[in-house]
Formats: structure tokens, C-alpha cells, sequence
């Protein structure tokens, strides 16, 4: 078969990344593949680049995927990456092309899902009206407020030390403008995000934090984008405290909302626990891969 890799252009850059593209097609101009290559541009994170490939499985055994990643693996080179990872869904056809293309797997994530219809509210409430001596629960819609904003841009290095294993992932640099920037990607397509925190009462600084993002028209799935507590706030049950509201607040919210969805290493068992604990029930694995360049 013949077919051509051409660079496109892809408008998709944001303030810490940016994006290459590359259209594989046949003889008669008929798209069968696709890759796109995101650079981070972020301190922490100039070394990485996140590699998507995607091949019409009537093409795949073709070599079209792998005229794909060498393309993009190129660009990733000559920009002075120091890596490039990729994803697949354990047992699909990317988990057997990555290991065939030299990446190997550095992480594991599973997926789980809570229905809301099946949520113990009576184990949530316990849990969330138990007094966490020092502690206080706050949450807002959309963009943090203004008088939060400092200390919820400092409460994002909570996530620098979470379970990574072998991944060469860095480190996530936040900031005030960062956080609103976030937030504001998520309004701009039409999503609410939800955040939930724990206070230190004795400064009022933010000692934790979870994320959910629901689908603008209240309804399918929500998607839980973050749960971190600062270590020297951890051991005190902050994250399964502000999980349980967020989990309650949804319900309540959000009464056509089918369910909640995670994604967790499979290394953490922390965390692995508090949504076991509540409910939550494993769907699905992805390998994480990773060509040292």
C-alpha cells in the first residue's frame, strides 16, 4: 500500500504547551491515520513530550503507525525532548505496537466509576459530618475566588509527589494565573468544574483540594480531575472528607448525573482505597509508555 505522512498545523496551542500534527493517507488522498505530538513548555516539564496515535483499523499491520511515531519521534528529537510517552488501554492494539516501537511501560492506571443511583449516602454523610479538629470544608463553581487564589495555587504542589513510578513525568509548575486559566478551559467548552477544599482554620490557607468536572448539560458521567492534600496536612482523612462532598454535592446538584469517573495508579493505594471505600468499582487499565530519546 502507499500511502504519505504530511505535517498540518495544529491551532491547538495553550500557555503551557504546544502541539504538532501529522495526517498518514492513501494513494487516492483517503485519511487512515493520525498522530499529534503535545511539547510542554513549562519549566518542570521542557523535557516531555506526550505522543497520540491513531490508525483506521482496516490499515493497521501496514506500517502506517509506525511511519506516524517515527515522524513524530523526530520532532520530539530535534526539539531537545528527553522523552516521549503514550498511552493504551491494557489488552488493545497500542499496548502490543508501543513495547514493538522501543517504549517501554513505566505505569499503570486504573479506571473506576461510581453510580450515583448505587452511592451510600448514609456512609457519606457519616463521613462528611464527622469533625476534622482543625479543619473546615469550603467548595465553589468554576474559577477559584479571588481571596483563595494564592493559597489553592500553592496547594496544587500537593500532586507533585503523587505515584508516578518510572514515568520521567516532572513536575507541574502552578500559579495564580494557571489555576483561573484551567478553569476557564473548562467553561469555555461548556463544563462545570466543581472544587472542594479543606481549610486550616488556623491561617485559612487551603491544606487540600478535589476537582470534578460535569458535563455542561448535567447529565453522563463526571470526571474527577484531582485529589491531593499537602503532606504536612496528610493523615487526618482530608482526602476521603472532601471526596464524600464532592460526591454528595453532585447528587445533589445534579439529579440526571448517571456517574462519577477516576483514574488512579495503580501504585497508589491510598487513594485506591478511598475510592474502593466509596464505592467505586475498577472498569478498566491503561498502560503508560516511554521512549527515552
Amino acid at each position: 500500500m502507499s500511502f504519505r505522512v504530511t505535517p498540518l498545523t495544529d491551532p491547538a496551542h495553550g500557555p503551557n504547551s504546544r502541539r504538532l500534527a501529522w495526517l498518514a493517507s492513501d494513494a487516492d488522498s483517503i485519511p487512515v491515520g493520525t498522530a499529534f505530538l503535545r511539547l510542554f513548555d513549562s519549566p518542570g516539564q521542557a523535557h516531555l513530550a506526550e505522543l497520540t496515535v491513531q490508525v483506521h483499523p482496516a490499515e493497521r499491520r501496514r506500517r502506517v503507525g509506525s511511519r506516524l511515531v517515527d515522524a513524530a519521534v523526530a520532532a520530539a528529537r530535534a526539539d531537545a525532548r528527553r522523552c516521549a510517552i503514550a498511552q493504551a488501554e491494557a489488552g488493545s492494539p497500542g499496548d502490543y505496537f508501543l513495547p514493538a516501537r522501543g517504549f517501554r511501560k513505566v505505569l499503570t492506571l486504573r479506571f473506576s466509576r461510581l453510580p450515583l443511583a448505587d452511592a451510600d449516602t448514609t456512609t457519606l454523610a457519616r463521613i462528611i459530618e464527622r469533625p476534622h479538629s482543625g479543619y473546615r470544608l469550603m467548595s465553589w463553581q468554576g474559577t477559584v475566588p479571588d481571596g483563595l487564589a494564592e493559597t489553592f495555587a500553592d496547594s496544587r504542589r500537593a500532586m507533585d509527589d503523587m505515584p508516578m513510578d518510572d514515568t520521567d513525568y516532572g513536575t507541574v509548575t502552578w500559579d495564580v494565573d494557571r489555576v483561573r486559566a484551567a478553569a476557564k478551559a473548562v467553561e469555555q467548552r461548556g463544563d462545570h468544574l466543581h472544587t472542594v477544599v479543606a481549610v486550616d482554620v488556623s491561617d485559612d490557607s487551603i491544606a487540600g483540594f478535589t476537582e470534578l468536572v460535569v458535563p455542561g448539560d448535567g447529565s453522563g458521567d463526571g470526571q474527577h480531575y484531582g485529589t491531593g492534600v499537602l503532606p504536612e496536612h496528610r493523615g487526618h482523612g482530608l482526602g476521603r472528607w472532601m471526596k464524600a462532598e464532592s460526591i454528595r454535592d453532585a447528587r445533589e446538584r445534579y439529579p440526571h448525573l448517571g456517574g462519577l469517573l477516576t483514574d488512579t495508579a495503580d501504585s497508589n493505594t491510598h487513594m485506591r482505597r478511598i475510592n474502593d471505600g466509596l464505592g467505586y468499582t475498577p472498569t478498566h487499565s491503561t498502560h503508560q509508555y516511554q521512549l527515552d530519546l
